[in-house]
Order: structure tokens, then sequence, then C-alpha cells
């Protein structure tokens, strides 16, 4: 049997007639939204969990801040920001009393290319002049609004805070700590200084054991402290609606979800997990998992990780990591060096870090049962003590040689996004 997964911009073919193919696992099938303009509209006009729109809410004078992410998700903005905008301006907010501010947590800044993009480019061209990209790093742009009850040091970009009305948008995908990607976390850590990231990453590990903490769990938001963290942080400061969708497989807006903070950020994760959770039997001795067009390994981790959730612990991943940028931090790069999870964890007991987080993570499940095929160097691939092939067929027969004749197997094309859970 002949299947085809996606490798950057290309796709690649694998015979795999000596395995036992158990599934393909991937993001189940939804239509984009129909009459799509009319859709958005009702969304942002109908919220959930609030007694009034946002352009409702609005008073003429008001200073707007729209959060939107960054390159590394796709979010549908370019579909639902024109139509939000025309109701703002109709509100009595002139284009001169908004600005766009990219909630880029601590990932790079996106080009102005990649701006466009998000944006279309109607946006980005009407916006030149108010167009903002956070950075984590620039201590000088955050003020300091307050303290959780767990301890984290809640500091935001300094033009969040300061706007009128603030208006958090993004796409709700599960995260492998936070739960779900989306609502919250476009303000921690979308808009967060970095020491106020670590501290809520930190949470990450058991406070009294060497290992993660079983609490932070993927999919998961009561009783995950990372995530009750990150939105008691969110709440510390003003935010007025957010608009959160679901995409499809095909990158398409599915769902589409406006209103309070929680409510409407609860409602969009129960469609993302009907899409992107896969229930499974069974653990499968070879996963063949691909992340796609991901640009890093920082972002194609998801993908290893859900890979991971399906694997049996003597198996083998066959990861198919395009990730044209490298490993995509020297940050991580860092913690990889550190060269064991015990030295990780005592590095993050120290001083945390959201890549040592990822880099922690890394180890765990890449050594030594992942076989990379990937435009990173086999130097980079050996930090994170794994192996590259050259191919996917040598990828494959070093995985077949590994493991017990016939091995059975899942297929995961969208690694990404697709979370197998066994179930109960």
């Amino acid at each position: 049997m002949k299947v085809t997964l996606p490798y950057g911009a290309q796709p690649v073919s694998i015979d795999l007639k000596d395995v036992r193919l158990l599934d393909t696992l991937d993001v189940a099938d939804a239509p984009e939204l129909p009459d799509l303009p009319n859709a958005i509209a009702r969304a942002i006009e109908q919220p959930i969990g609030l007694d009034a729109n946002i352009y409702d809410t609005v008073q003429p004078g008001e200073r707007v801040a729209i959060l939107v992410s960054d390159a590394f998700r796709k979010t549908g903005a370019r579909e639902f920001l024109p139509p939000l905008l025309a109701g703002l301006n109709k509100a009595g907010i002139p284009d001169g009393g908004m600005c766009l501010l990219f909630a880029t947590g601590t990932h790079r800044a996106p080009t102005a290319e990649e701006q466009a993009y998000i944006l279309g480019e109607d946006v980005y061209e009407r916006f030149q002049g108010r167009l903002h990209v956070h950075d984590a790093h620039d201590r000088a742009s955050h003020v300091e609004i307050g303290v959780t009850s767990r301890g984290t040091p809640v500091r935001i970009n300094r033009i969040a805070r300061e706007a009128d009305r603030l208006i958090a948008t993004g796409t709700v995908v599960l995260h492998y700590f936070g739960g779900f990607g989306g609502g919250r976390k476009s303000i921690l850590p979308g808009i967060a200084s970095v020491d106020t990231i670590a501290h809520n990453h930190a949470m990450n590990l058991d406070p009294h054991a060497d290992r993660r903490n079983p609490a932070v769990r993927i999919g998961e938001l009561d009783g995950n402290p990372v995530a009750e963290d990150m939105l008691e942080g969110a709440r510390l400061t003003h935010i007025d609606y957010v608009i959160n969708t679901v995409m499809n497989s095909h990158g398409q807006i599915a769902g589409m979800f406006a209103g309070e903070l929680d409510a409407a950020h609860r409602a969009a994760a129960a469609l993302a997990r009907d899409l992107y959770v896969v229930p499974i039997q069974q653990r499968a001795d070879l996963i063949i998992a691909s992340s796609g067009t991901a640009q890093n390994f920082v972002q194609s981790h998801k993908a290893l990780y859900n890979a991971y959730q399906a694997i049996k612990p003597d198996g083998r991943i066959l990861f198919l990591g395009h990730c044209a940028e490298g490993l995509g931090s020297e940050q991580f790069v860092k913690w990889l060096r550190l060269g064991s999870t015990e030295a990780i964890i005592a590095g993050l007991r120290k001083h945390a870090e959201i890549n040592g987080q990822t880099a922690l993570s890394t180890i765990e499940k890449a050594a030594p049962i992942a076989i990379f095929v990937t435009e990173m160097t086999r130097q980079d691939v050996s930090l994170m003590q794994s192996r590259k092939a050259a191919s996917i067929e040598e990828a494959l027969a070093v995985c077949l040689d590994e493991l017990p004749e016939n091995p059975t197997c899942y297929v995961m094309p969208s690694a990404s996004y697709t979370v197998p859970l066994i179930k109960d």
C-alpha cells in the first residue's frame, strides 16, 4: 500500500507493504462555514457569554487594539478582519483609532510578507504605521498589571494595556500543556513578557518530583495549573471581546466563536476536540507522522508530541519535518546541549523558559525512537539525540530493521493538529 504525506510544500510517498496499517489518523473532515461572510457577521454580532456585542460596546473616540496571531498558525484572520473593521468603523471607530498587534509570545516576528498574508493585502496596506509586533524580551514595552494566585507576575504589552478596548483573535487547537490554543493564550503568552511566560510555563514541571506535572495535559483546561494560571493572568487585564476560529484540514474556517474570554473560548474548544481528537483502541509499533509546512522544529514539536501519544514504548516514529529554518531558536539549542532530561529539569528549576520545556519534551520523545526526514542538518538532529535519514525510504528501512516483523502502524498526515487518545 502506498501512502502520500506532506513534506514542506511538496508531498512524498512511501510503500507500506511490510507493515500492518491499523489506520490513518487525521483531523475529522469538516466543511467551511456555509455563506462565510454572513456566518462571520452572525458570530461577531451574537456573542457568547455577553449581553452586548463589540459594536454596541465601543464608544466613538475610543482607542481599540486588536490582537492577531503570528505566522505559525492559520486563523482565518484575513477573512474575518475586514468585516470586523467595517463594523467598528460604523460604530464610530475610524481606522486611525485602531491598531493591530501581533501576539507572538516568544516566537520570532512575522516578516512583512507574512504580515500581509495573515491580514490580507488590503488590511495590511490600510494599517501601515499602526501595525505592531509584540517583543517579549523588550522590558520597556511592558507594564505590570498584577500577580496571579500562583505567583506569576503578569507584565503585558503596553499598547494593549493602554487601549480603551482590547479584542483578542486567534484559532483554537489542542495544546500540549496549555490545554487549548486561542482564548487566554492570546494574552499569556501572546502579549506577555518573557519572565511572565517563564513563570507560567514552569508549572509544566511536577513541584515534588523530577518529571513533568501529570496534571498538565493536552486538551484539559480545568485542573491544569498552566491553563488556569493563563486564564487568571489574562483576566488581570481588560479583554472586551475574543474572536476564535476553528479551522478545518484545508485551512478554512469550520467554526467561529465570539464573545466573553472564557465562554467563547470553551465553545470553540468543544468543536476543536471533536475535529482534532482521534480515539484509538491500541498503540502501534510504528508511527509515520508529518508536521506539514512547519518552518522549524520548535513549531514541529507538537507533531512529534502527538505522534508519541499513539506509539508503543519500544516503537519507532518516522518523522517528516521539513523545517527549512532549522531548529528554530538559539535558546532551544542551548537547552538541548544540556544533554539529558535530568539536566534540563534542573535548569528549569533555576530558570523556567518555554524553550527549555520544549527541549525536555523533545528529548523525552525523540531519543531514541524517532527517525527524521528533514532539511535540518545531522548535527541539529543529533542534538535532539535522534537520527536523520536521507530519504523516507531509508527512514522506513531503519524502522523496520529495529521493529518486530510486520509491525503495526498508524499514519498521521496532519500530526501537528491530530491528537490520538486511547479510548477509556
